[in-house]
């Protein structure tokens, strides 16, 4: 709801523009307040490149350029008549000296046109002019406009309010002496902070702010400690297109909030009242001594807990659910954490938007397995019910409330997310966080927009006309600029320190500059006192692609820094197709491990050998850590690094150190493995043959140098009825299920916007019950995945350190024009190795129904045994005792569809 409140222009040209905030005002419950209507909305064409110059690209030169003003936002600029509604203006000139090289380097995606050049004797007007509406104007002599464009304010303001960078503590800071409130704002006519006692009493004051000419940081020190109390900013500020309005707004850097995000909360995330028991002794599990030692499962914290019946019925789908230590959940994490599983990452947990703290609906989905009912009724609810992924930012810096056990209590979230992490600590597991800096839930000045509401313009990335791009799905946040990087800098420091991270995973990282994702790892790890692994989605795309604003933190642009991005090469080889494959493609385009060439699909057609030669060759890159110097034969007979290797468009090898690439077969986006197997395998394979070609999908993880990457339920063959991007998708199709009994395939068909056209294909698949697996299927899968978790644990040689070290040690055979492709064989030499465990390793994966023999001539005279972990009685693969080696050939059997491991003691 907006409230309309205007008030005269002449109040509005002076320099404090209703500068007296009452303290009713804080009471409204409008989230904005219109202090003076503006003109219509108009595009932003130019761009600030520092304080003094800006460029209008396309423009041309002649006439005369004027920057006309309005503290209301009043401007009316139409072309052919003169400006109405300014406050006055100030000359420009065409600027003819070279651009300094720091902004012509940052804006070099702007397209060409005159640059413009402030006067020297307006440049100390620049800071009042911008907390007005400005717009820039080609005119004739008498006045008459010939075009006229906003500006695009970042260049402009970051040169402006450089001394931002470093004002300490921007939010609020309660101590013994007082509480500090911090706002950056350089745009604001007007800020006040509005405090309460409670989330939903009245006001108890209103304090004016001051700002700082220098940093553009508005704030007061109030003589008391506020800490437990909530507060709201109350900004005024015009925003284009709507006028001069008074917004109502939390704090970006808020550390919790009450229900719904509608109040900020104060505290000192020191405090001891905000500790659980323990918290300041306990310690993060020693078990990452390099960035490839991570073992890493995915997992969502509603997930997690939601249809688990050992856990109380109050603490399911909450931060309180992994302290039920003896629930089906929590024993099979430390039954991973004791095979060699270190890391889980949630994903997101900061506060999100699209989730309802109060009164969520819970829909109870029933249907036949290939009916449409439920589909239906959780699209319904999807916008009321209490699931969502999470990729929906509001306040960066503050756990979600829907996972706490009371929302309205800013002090509960904090205490509970902090009692996880000792829980998942004190199972063995160390504790990371899916962060997502690179887009805001929404912008301008929706009630749900905080950012933009306080600095309208300058925390997304614009594009050429001023629009803010949403390559990202949402609205993408600018961290080139620099208080945008802050924040995002700010913020990981700030979960390293108060809440014991140990890694993050950054979505579409390749959104962001490198130049910040490093400045980022070395605050936090200095904050953090130890090293914090980063790892993110690397994918280069949009209008950031190739570089085109920045260096990017993406998968070409990262060798040297430490930072792991995921790699799709053999995951795409492996699995089949890509993520867009939509119609037939997605059943035709069958991978590495179900069944290219060799057991082809009713749709699937003659595919020649040679696509099954190049499938493995980039599978073996994915086993060799997408290294870009490693040298590999490929099926063609020729020798070549992996950089040199095409994967579409790009280098098939791209790191340059194995901690720089993370391999997974299955992640939150997209279709399960399982799904993904059900829809490419022919449809004969009976479901243990299924769970088979899982168990081949997760060897491969396991194998492959770098970060080993897993989602939650892939190990019990977790399905999602086929819905390929379940992020809305409600409890009734992210099921997971630790009695082992289900999988939930068949819970109908996935929701209409990202599946209905795949409805027909789908509909039988669902429908038939000889693929749904059954609970022997699952228990092999998940003692299968420990297994191999316990083999990667067993030796370093799976999780070298250096370049240099794979070179070295790893060597592929069976390889070449004359290989037998459904077989991947490699060696990895231990000798002088630490941790290697073993002179060397040998290991197979046999992808094919049928065994094959492949030899190894180096492996003639040698005495080799199968691993330990294959011959213990416990062991889930029955199948792989058959494997044999004979040492006078060099030939080793592996059995049909599995992975395999020998040992050179």
């Amino acid at each position: 709801m907006i409230r309309y409140a205007c008030l005269a222009l002449s109040v509005l040209a002076g320099s404090a523009c209703a500068a007296s905030v009452p303290l009713s005002a804080c009471d409204t419950p409008s989230f904005t307040t219109l202090l003076q209507p503006g003109g219509p909305a108009s595009a932003a064409r130019a761009v600030w490149l520092d304080r003094r110059l800006a460029r209008w690209p396309g423009m041309a030169r002649e006439g005369r350029f004027r920057l006309y003003h309005s503290p209301g936002g009043t401007i009316a600029a139409t072309t052919g008549a003169p400006v109405r509604g300014a406050a006055g203006a100030i000359e420009l000139d065409l600027f003819t000296g070279e651009v300094p090289a720091v902004a012509a380097q940052r804006f070099r995606h702007v397209e060409p046109g005159p640059v413009l050049a402030v006067r020297e004797a307006d440049l100390a007007r620049l800071p009042q002019l911008h907390r007005e509406q400005l717009v820039l104007v080609r005119e004739t002599a008498s006045g008459i406009v010939l075009a006229a464009t906003r500006l695009q304010s970042a260049g402009g303001l970051d040169d402006l309010y450089s001394a931002a960078r470093d004002v300490p503590a921007l939010g609020a800071t309660p101590t013994a002496r007082g509480t500090a409130f911090r706002l950056w704002a350089p745009t604001a006519r007007n800020v006040a902070v509005c405090v309460y006692d409670t989330g939903s009493s009245r006001a108890r004051a209103v304090h004016p702010l001051d700002v700082d000419t220098a940093s553009g940081v508005w704030s007061v020190q109030v003589p008391k400690d506020l800490s437990s109390r909530y507060y709201r900013y109350v900004v005024d500020v015009v925003a284009d297109g709507v006028g001069l309005v008074r917004n109502f707004v939390t704090d970006p850097y808020s550390v919790s909030l009450t229900t719904d995000s509608k109040r900020s909360y104060i505290a000192d995330l020191a405090s001891p009242a905000l500790k659980p028991r323990g918290w300041d002794a306990h310690r993060s599990p020693d078990t990452v001594k390099a960035q490839t030692d991570m073992s890493v499962y995915e997992l969502h914290v509603r997930d997690f807990s939601r249809d688990d019946p050992s856990v109380p019925l109050h603490k399911r789908g909450k931060y309180a659910a992994f302290g039920e230590t003896a629930s089906h959940g929590m024993r099979h994490l430390r039954a991973l954490a004791q095979a060699g599983l270190t890391d889980i990452h949630l994903l997101p947990v900061y506060d999100i938007a699209s989730v309802p703290e109060k009164d969520c609906v819970v829909p109870r989905a029933q249907g036949a397995p290939d009916s449409g009912e439920q589909q239906a009724l959780v699209m319904k609810t999807a916008h009321a019910d209490c699931y969502n992924w999470g990729y929906d930012p509001y306040h960066y810096n503050a756990p979600e409330g829907s996972y706490a056990s009371d929302a309205q209590d800013g002090a509960r979230r904090i205490v509970e997310f902090r009692e996880m992490v000792m829980h998942l600590h004190r199972a063995g597991l160390r504790v990371g966080l899916d962060v997502v800096y690179n887009h805001t839930f929404i912008a301008g000045q929706n009630e749900k927009s905080v950012l933009d509401r306080i600095v309208p313009g300058y925390y997304h990335r614009l594009d050429e006309n001023g629009a803010i791009a949403r390559s990202t799905c949402c609205d993408n946040t600018a961290t080139e600029n620099t208080m945008m990087a802050r924040l995002m800098i700010d913020s990981a420091e700030l979960w390293a320190k108060h809440y014991r991270i140990d890694s993050f995973r950054f979505d579409l990282m390749g959104h962001q500059p490198r130049a910040a994702m490093e400045e980022l790892g070395a605050r936090v790890d200095r904050a953090a006192g130890r090293h914090v692994q980063l790892i993110g989605e690397g994918w280069n795309f949009g209008e950031v692609a190739n570089g085109a604003r920045f260096v990017q933190a993406s998968q070409l642009s990262l060798n040297g820094s430490g930072i792991g991005t995921f790699s799709d090469r053999a995951r795409d080889a492996a699995r089949g197709g890509g993520a867009g494959d939509g119609g037939e493609a997605v059943v035709k385009q069958q991978g590495y491990i179900n069944g290219l060439v060799y057991d082809p699909n009713a749709l699937a057609g003659t595919r020649p050998r040679s696509d099954l030669l190049r499938s493995a060759d980039m599978v073996r890159i994915g086993l060799a850590g997408t290294l870009r110097s490693y040298r590999l034969t490929t099926f063609d007979d020729t020798t070549r690094r992996l950089e040199d290797i095409p994967y579409g468009d790009q280098p098939a090898g791209y790191a340059s150190q194995p901690g720089e690439v993370v391999n997974y077969i299955e992640n939150h986006d997209n279709q399960t493995l399982y799904d993904a197997n059900a829809l490419k395998l022919p449809l004969a394979t009976s479901t243990a043959e299924r769970a088979r070609v899982q168990v081949l999908g997760l060897a491969i993880n396991a194998f492959s140098q770098g970060v080993a990457y897993y989602h939650a339920g892939v190990d019990i063959l977790r399905s999602k009825s086929l819905d390929r991007n379940s992020f809305n998708s409600g409890d009734a199709f992210n099921r997971l299920d630790w009695t082992y009994r289900t999988n939930h395939f068949g819970s109908g068909l996935p929701p209409a916007p990202d599946n209905a056209k795949d409805w027909p294909l789908f509909q039988p698949l669902l429908a038939n019950p000889a693929l749904r697996p059954t609970p022997a299927d699952i228990a092999f899968t998940r003692d299968a995945f420990r297994d191999l978790l316990k083999i990667r644990a067993s030796s370093t040689l799976f999780r070298m350190r250096t370049a240099s070290e794979v070179a070295e040690r790893l060597r592929f055979f069976n390889v070449g024009s004359q290989q037998e492709p459904i077989v991947i064989a490699a060696h990895l030499d231990g000798r002088g190795y630490p941790g290697a465990g073993f002179a060397g390793l040998r290991y197979f994966i046999n992808v094919d129904k049928t065994a094959h023999v492949v030899s190894d001539p180096q492996a003639v005279g040698k005495r080799l045994r199968l691993h330990p972990v294959h011959r213990a009685s416990t062991a889930a693969d029955k199948r792989a005792v058959d494997a044999a080696f004979d040492s006078g050939t060099g030939g080793f059997r592996i059995p049909a569809r599995t992975a395999v491991v020998f040992i050179e003691e």
